[in-house]
């Protein structure tokens, strides 16, 4: 997908807006915290829910007794360079974009389980990158309508569309997605649907929401499984029945020295991995995306409320 695959270059960027700051460790318990004395600087591309992640990252590590930074970077390319280069110790991945774009494979894995197994086996062998257990939840593409349009035309799923009258098959997506194999037109020919060219607008990511969920320039609209968007503004995700798009199941990604180093890193993130399923993802994103929201506030009443910081 677009938001983790952009490869825009340029220098990394330390965030400022989304409450970046470098946070001493919390006071010690008696026996001290499992991570007295260890320093991260952990990493987020550009946009909200990589900024949250970050941050409910830092606040349990921080809480475990490391001393943290979260830092935001501009694009995929650059914050895979990052950790690469132990610029930052650790920042969330996702696996379709690991295995396409950093391993070089065409092809991905349809099977969720199987994708992840295959990316960490090839990252740690290849690149020394361990990957620690994904989380549940899955930010790939998926076409969209609102709520009334779905329940008019009778469809929940992506082979529905074939049974859409021309008229109403008009799909707004970004001008990329548009031309990619593995975006529409790979879509339409996996689901056997033709759409006349001229209902296909294109438009920035922002608008496709809007416009979709008013259902008059556009019925369907490509949007991302976990934006926050989807449910605020009560469109319905078709499911993707055949599997076509690839799976984007987010992970902690970390250099494997710096795990040997600091093992309990590991222990510490999961009980966090294990909650972050789409839903969860949508409505902390919506708290962002939708109501503005800073994502260091987010992160925190998040933890707090799932009684993890305790």
């Amino acid at each position: 997908m677009f938001k983790p695959l952009a490869l825009a270059a340029g220098a990394l960027l330390v965030l400022s807006a989304c409450g970046s700051a470098s946070r001493e460790a919390a006071p010690a318990a008696a026996g001290g915290a499992p991570l007295d004395g260890v320093k991260l600087v952990i990493g987020a591309k550009d946009f909200a829910e990589q900024n949250i992640l970050a941050h409910l990252t830092a606040d349990l590590l921080q809480a475990a007794g490391a001393t943290v930074e979260t830092k935001e970077i501009k694009g995929s390319a650059n914050t895979r360079k990052a950790l690469e280069a132990g610029e930052i110790q650790l920042y969330w991945e996702y696996t379709g974009t690991a295995w396409i774009t950093y391993l070089g494979n065409d092809e991905p894995i349809v099977d969720a389980a199987r994708q992840y197994d295959a990316v960490a086996k090839a990252d740690k062998e290849k690149n020394g990158i361990t990957w620690l257990p994904a989380a549940p939840f899955n930010n790939t593409y998926a076409l969209a309508l609102s709520d009334e349009k779905a329940a008019e035309l009778g469809v929940t799923k992506l082979s529905d569309l074939a049974k859409v009258p021309p008229a109403q098959a008009t799909i707004c997506v970004e001008s990329e997605f548009a031309a990619r194999n593995d975006g529409l037109p790979g879509l339409l020919k996996a689901y056997g649907v033709n759409v006349p060219k001229d209902n296909v607008k294109l438009l920035d990511t922002g608008v496709i929401y809007t416009e979709t969920d008013k259902g008059q320039t556009c019925t369907f609209g490509e949007v991302f499984t976990t934006d926050g968007r989807v449910k605020a503004l009560g469109l319905t995700a078709l499911q993707d029945d055949k599997k076509f798009f690839p799976v984007y199941q987010g992970a902690p990604t970390v250099k494997t020295d710096t795990l040997a180093k600091s093992p309990k890193i590991a222990e510490v993130l999961a009980p966090l991995t294990r909650k972050l399923t789409t839903e969860v993802m949508q409505d902390l994103n919506a708290q962002v995306d939708v109501d503005g929201e800073d994502p260091s506030d987010v992160a925190q009443d998040w933890l707090d409320k799932e009684g993890l910081l305790k």
